[in-house]
């Protein structure tokens, strides 16, 4: 049989009161985001090597070849 489709409205899609998903603020306490962790001095040290290595090649070698 042929069924002409009828396209959904916005309220049929979002349905009020329960959802089906977890809740992001219960049950986490103990969970800790990256920009919240300490850095080591290794990470920094390694962070400023790779900073200047990166300056190196990106204002060094077009000034040298220049």
């Amino acid at each position: 049989m042929y069924r002409e489709y009828v396209g959904s409205n916005m309220s049929d899609d979002h349905h009020s009161g329960d959802h089906d998903h977890d809740d992001h603020e219960s049950g986490e306490e103990g969970r800790v985001t990256s920009p919240m962790q300490d850095f080591t001095m290794g990470q920094v040290t390694t962070g400023f090597i790779v900073l200047v290595v990166g300056v190196a090649v990106t204002f060094g070698l077009p000034f040298i070849l220049a």
